[in-house]
Order: structure tokens, then C-alpha cells, then sequence
């Protein structure tokens, strides 16, 4: 018995690391398409983030029957608990991705120096979801916590996108819709990498009991 929930378990870790790599995708080519101003790959962001719903619903179908039919023990309880809430945040990092897709294709948004810092943000997310989900799959609370900790880098480089967008408001007024766009889709990023925070926290409170939460 023991060993077929071993099984179950080993199987949630691979469609957990599967539903991972698709958001470390979606976020690339919602990034690429701002970058590059590919308004077709930015037509494709939806397209994946409709695999990351349905991964979702797999994922949580695998962990309600884990819990019916095992009898999880507290860690074995705290793993697959961990995983519905991690699940939440991958969803809305698919969502955001197809925001950002959006306002890149409704905008017509093209790569200038304005995007400098973007690019970075969005760099810094996908290492922040990747790292947080192998830390999911590795039982790695330090790297977990390095996670929650690396949201200051993103954080910071929301600043300097707000701080540059509202001098160029300044400027060119006319400019004024054009910086409101960056300015939500820098927002995005902020918000995935918030995601990754927690994501990174529901890892540690799987090995520790702990919710470990990011500092103020």
C-alpha cells in the first residue's frame, strides 16, 4: 500500500515539474513577444495558458483522490496540500502571461529601451518559478527560501520601471497610454514573481510545518 502512494506521490512530483516548465514557457514568450514586438507569438500565449488550466484541473483531481483514497500522513497531508495551493498560483502566472500577450498585441508595444528593465523583471521570474518548483521536487528549503528572498531583485526592478515610465510621462505626455502600458505589464511581472513568493512558501510549510513568508 505504502509503495503505490509512493508511486502516486512520485507521479504528482512529475506533473508538478510538467505544469512548471509550461509557465516558465508562457512567461518567456510573453516576455519574447514584448522584446521582440512578435505579435504572433504573443497570439500563442493564450493557446499555453490553456494547457496550464488544464494541468490544473489534473493536478487537483490527482491530489483530491490521493487524500479519499490514501491515508496520508501529517507530511504526506502537508505535501499534497501544498501542491493545491501551489497549483493556484501557477494558474494566475499563466493568466498574467496572457495579459501581458494581450496588451502586446492590442498595443502594438515594440522593443525600445524602455523594455530594458522589463526584459530583466521578466528574466528574474522565470528563475524565481523555476527554482521554486524544483525546490518543490527536490525537498530543498534553503533553496525555497532563496526564492522568497529573490523577490527584492524583482521588486526593485519594478521600481526603476515605474520611476524611468513616469519620467518619460513627464516628457512626452503624448507618450502617456504607451508608458500606462509598460507600466501594467511591468505590474504583471511584479505579480508572477510574487506568485513564485508563494509558491516558494507552500514548499516550505510542505517539509517544515512552517509557512515561512517573505520579509516586509
Amino acid at each position: 500500500m505504502r509503495k503505490t502512494f509512493d508511486d502516486q506521490l512520485m507521479q504528482l512530483n512529475r506533473e508538478m515539474i510538467s505544469m512548471g516548465a509550461l509557465c516558465e514557457n508562457v512567461i518567456a514568450m510573453a516576455a519574447k513577444s514584448l522584446l521582440e514586438g512578435d505579435m504572433e507569438l504573443a497570439r500563442k500565449v493564450p493557446v499555453t495558458d490553456a494547457e496550464i488550466d488544464q494541468k490544473e484541473r489534473e493536478i487537483e483531481s490527482m491530489c483530491l483522490k490521493l487524500l479519499l483514497q490514501q491515508q496520508p500522513v501529517a507530511r504526506d497531508l502537508r505535501i499534497i496540500s501544498s501542491a493545491l495551493k501551489m497549483i493556484t498560483d501557477m494558474e494566475r502566472i499563466g493568466d498574467q502571461s496572457a495579459d501581458i500577450a494581450e496588451i502586446v498585441t492590442m498595443a502594438n508595444i515594440t522593443a525600445s529601451d524602455d523594455t530594458l528593465h522589463i526584459g530583466n523583471m521578466a528574466r528574474a521570474a522565470i528563475k524565481m518559478v523555476t527554482d521554486a518548483v524544483d525546490a518543490f521536487v527536490s525537498r530543498d528549503v534553503k533553496a525555497a527560501v532563496a526564492v522568497i528572498n529573490y523577490d527584492d531583485v524583482v521588486d526593485d526592478l519594478f521600481n526603476k520601471v515605474k520611476h524611468e515610465l513616469i519620467s518619460l510621462f513627464g516628457s512626452s505626455p503624448e507618450k502617456g497610454e504607451y508608458a500606462l502600458d509598460l507600466l501594467m505589464i511591468a505590474k504583471y511581472f511584479e505579480r508572477i514573481g510574487d506568485h513564485a513568493t508563494n509558491i516558494a512558501e507552500w514548499v516550505v510549510f510542505s517539509i517544515t510545518g512552517r509557512h515561512e513568508e517573505a520579509p516586509e
